[in-house]
């Protein structure tokens, strides 16, 4: 099964919230959407399960447009919460999963095996509005996924949590990727998307500004970086021809760079100076090709 986009525009009046979109993602795959806020995340994914048309194009999933006759594979979890805050947890859970096909005993079980997966059992029988922003965002997050959907779709996932949490959440879509679902979310976080997932694309005020694997995207940039690490000022370094840019810290610096030659002079230059820590050519992060690409082209 298959989540094709095809050529998607999505107008309101004479705003393009979203411009010719085009991307494939693969069954049992982790797609990762990234940029700001504004970029188009949100209106693409409303666009994927129905909740807006399209202007133009097509967007299928298993060859078909996803529709309440088949929502039933769908996971969702909106970047706008929508639990009722004055419903108990596990009597929430219960109904939603109903609302997705299941059957109510096995809804009451999947709902409280996910609880205690994310360590919040004992909130089964308290209110939503009792719970904190970031256990609020884990009982939705249960929400989209007690039915067990092949297609889950996941608005800014880790808004609200904490570092703990957030490694828990990432855990928990790793797992549910194994077993086969096809994963889609937004973050603004680069790092997130860059340590999760196989396929990406960057938008920026509707349009696609990168998209492929991410080791595409970071062998096209055609930029690398050199940290090094020194107990003396490395600024002398960054004002050499080759160097694209230069960041200084406490330790030493970030140095880029367009050829891998450039690394070796940057270390050969450094220790006529004195001693190296650490020396180390790095490929570039999604948060270098984004301030590249989004700050420079698209400003």
């Amino acid at each position: 099964m298959t989540l094709q986009i095809e050529h998607v525009t999505k107008k309101f009046g004479d705003f393009s919230a979203v411009k010719n979109l085009t991307m494939t993602v693969q069954q049992g795959s982790m797609y990762g959407f990234l940029g700001a806020n504004g970029a188009g995340k949100t209106t693409t994914f409303r666009m994927i399960l129905g909740l807006l048309d399209t202007t133009e194009g097509s967007i299928t999933w298993n060859g078909k447009p996803i529709t309440y006759a088949n929502s039933s594979h769908i996971g969702y979890l909106p970047e706008e919460r929508g639990l009722y805050p004055k419903m108990k947890v596990e009597e929430q859970l219960v109904y939603l999963g109903q609302l997705r096909g299941m059957k109510k005993n096995d809804a009451k079980i999947a709902s409280n095996e996910w609880l205690a997966r994310f360590e919040v059992p004992h909130y089964a029988h308290k209110k939503v509005e009792e719970l904190s922003k970031g256990n609020q965002q884990k009982i939705q997050l249960i929400a989209s996924l007690v039915h067990k959907p092949s297609l889950i779709i996941l608005d800014e996932p880790f808004s609200g949590l904490d570092p703990v949490n957030v490694e828990m959440l990432k855990k928990a879509i790793l797992d549910i990727q194994k077993e086969g679902a096809t994963i889609v979310f937004s973050s603004h976080r680069m790092d997130h998307v860059e340590e999760l997932c196989e396929q990406l694309c960057i938008m920026h005020h509707g349009e696609t500004i990168v998209s492929g694997s991410l080791r595409e995207v970071k062998r096209g940039f055609g930029r690398q970086n050199v940290r090094i690490k020194a107990d003396f000022d490395l600024t002398f370094l960054g004002e050499m021809e080759e160097v694209n840019s230069f960041k200084s810290s406490i330790e030493g610096g970030l140095f880029q760079i367009s050829q891998e030659r450039t690394a070796h002079e940057l270390l050969r230059t450094a220790l006529t100076k004195g001693d190296i820590r650490y020396f180390a050519i790095e490929e570039p992060s999604l948060q270098d090709i984004f301030i590249e690409k989004v700050g420079k082209e698209h400003a």
